[in-house]
């Protein structure tokens, strides 16, 4: 059965941030995963994680932004990202450093780099050598950190014009840059609005070794994993007959409540324990 990591920014919503943990930690979650931590102090951040037995396992860079304090409201600004940005290459390289300085205070092994939405009468195309190159750099920087730079696609509905949507593109990314420590996040969410066929595209990419976190959410509205047209009990014994042993992200947003609706997580975890024996 996957080990699953509870997201802080979309999940305990009921709650300021940093009481989120042990709001985690209260339903049994042994990791976490967050997006943007940059409003917090890192030292804040960390104190959270010791004090409830919580392992890091996945944070964004910043969506924008050239100092901490931009970089903290990049995402409510409606920045989305800036590898694949044209003229932008200086605040990118800005927002990883400040992501690998968090990881390291954080203990985090791995971190999520935004593209960005192509601009207005730009071609997609176009900028792929430019993404891969900011990429690159990336990965060399976490490298010399002992980190991972994950790229994700995410879908066309819930982020227009977003760069990377597609599995194959975030392959062809990693065909360009070479680097063993950049690797795909594959959100199962995503993947169904996109491109539907998951076991087929599980089947596909897990066994590379280029997977390096999975995410869930049901689909259409991106709520429990029991609600929508997804069965994920097939999708975990996918998970584990393909050997994946990395985290599944919880990066869902409770439809009423989320300690109320994770049921469908112990009800998975029982299968488990119940196959077992």
């Amino acid at each position: 059965m996957p080990q699953f990591a509870a997201n802080l920014s979309l999940m305990y919503t009921e709650l300021p941030f940093l009481d989120r943990f042990a709001a985690a930690a209260r339903d049994r979650f042994t990791a976490v995963e967050f997006q943007f931590p940059y409003a917090f102090a890192p030292a804040e951040v960390a104190a959270r994680l010791v004090d409830h037995g919580l392992q890091p396992v996945l944070l964004n860079a910043p969506a924008g932004g050239a100092d901490r304090a931009a970089m903290a409201t990049a995402w409510e600004q409606g920045e989305r990202g800036t590898a694949a940005l044209p003229g932008r290459e200086a605040e990118f390289r800005a927002g990883v450093q400040e992501a690998l300085r968090c990881a390291e205070r954080l203990g985090c092994p791995r971190i999520h780099v935004l593209s960005g939405t192509v601009p207005p009468g730009v071609e997609r195309e176009s900028l792929k050598d430019l993404c891969a190159g900011n990429l690159r750099w990336a990965a060399d920087e976490a490298a010399r950190a002992g980190r991972e730079i994950l790229i994700e696609p995410i879908n066309l509905r819930d982020m227009p014009r977003y760069f990377l949507n597609r599995q194959d593109h975030a392959h062809e990314l990693l065909d360009a840059v070479q680097a063993p420590n950049l690797k795909v996040l594959m959100d199962l969410y995503h993947c169904q609005i996109v491109e539907g066929d998951l076991v087929t595209k599980l089947q596909r990419y897990l066994p590379t070794g280029r997977v390096a976190h999975v995410q869930i959410a049901g689909v259409p509205g991106r709520h429990e994993p029991d609600r929508g047209e997804l069965h994920y009990p097939f999708l975990f014994e996918t998970l584990d007959a393909l050997g994946y042993r990395g985290w599944v992200g919880c990066e869902y947003r409770p439809a009423a409540g989320t300690s109320a609706g994770l049921g469908w997580r112990d009800r998975a975890l029982a299968a488990a324990v119940g196959g077992a024996t």
